[in-house]
């Protein structure tokens, strides 16, 4: 195909695409301390974002990977911090196995309530979801406010989040909030610094998706084979 330009696409096959960026990435990110498992998402928030200072700044809990596959096969919901995230998301993976994603940045009852107190709409919906939402995964990749909430919540034992994405983009406490949710020993995605964002924690919520439909497939088969 001619676009007419001097520059001419390794290729316009849109199942080939995604295969050649990938192994751009690995070749460009080089040698890395990434897990197996650890890496399919690091790839794919590079993938994202083109940015390999935000993939290298990541940081995983131990316990993550497994915790998020977890939460998904179980039907765990998704909170999200704002419907930028919620919009973003593979919902059709997370329905297989029950899931869903929540979001109550608008809510009637968090606006209000908000309003009342004086707080952030974020910091409102947090309250509300972690009274509703035990062992789901949190999704916070624009409200620092929410991260700094949760935290609270958690350490106050009022939260028990099955997993957290907290990457809010951001100059006002954006850094500062990952710093305080890596001090936590829960299951936790984050990153050093003050990127992040909407497409950052989208792109872990669909790797981790990925990853559970391939552990229930080769669960399947497994079970087949017995």
């Amino acid at each position: 195909m001619d676009f007419g330009t001097e520059f001419k696409p390794l290729t316009v096959q849109p199942q080939e695409i995604e295969g050649l960026s990938f192994q751009m990435i690995t070749e460009e990110l080089g040698s890395h301390d990434f897990t197996a498992a650890q890496y399919p998402v690091v790839q794919r928030i590079i993938h994202a974002s083109a940015d390999f200072e935000l993939g290298r700044s990541l940081v995983f809990h131990p316990q993550a990977i497994e915790a998020g596959i977890k939460a998904i096969l179980d039907g765990k919901p998704v909170i999200a911090d704002v419907r930028m995230v919620e919009a973003g998301i593979a919902k059709e993976r997370l329905h297989r196995y029950g899931g869903e994603v929540r979001v109550h940045i608008s809510d009637p009852d968090v606006v209000e309530a908000a309003a009342a107190l004086g707080l952030t709409r974020a910091i409102m919906a947090t309250r509300k979801a972690c009274a509703e939402a035990p062992g789901g995964i949190y999704v916070i990749g624009n409200a620092p406010t929410a991260l700094l909430e949760l935290i609270r919540l958690i350490k106050a034992g009022e939260a028990q989040p099955g997993l957290v994405i907290g990457m809010p983009v951001g100059f006002v406490s954006a850094a500062e909030s990952k710093d305080e949710l890596r001090k936590l020993d829960i299951p936790y995605i984050t990153n050093i610094g003050r990127k992040g964002g909407s497409t950052i924690v989208v792109a872990a919520v669909n790797a981790l998706s990925l990853l559970a439909v391939r552990r229930a497939a080769e669960t399947d088969a497994s079970l087949k084979r017995r």
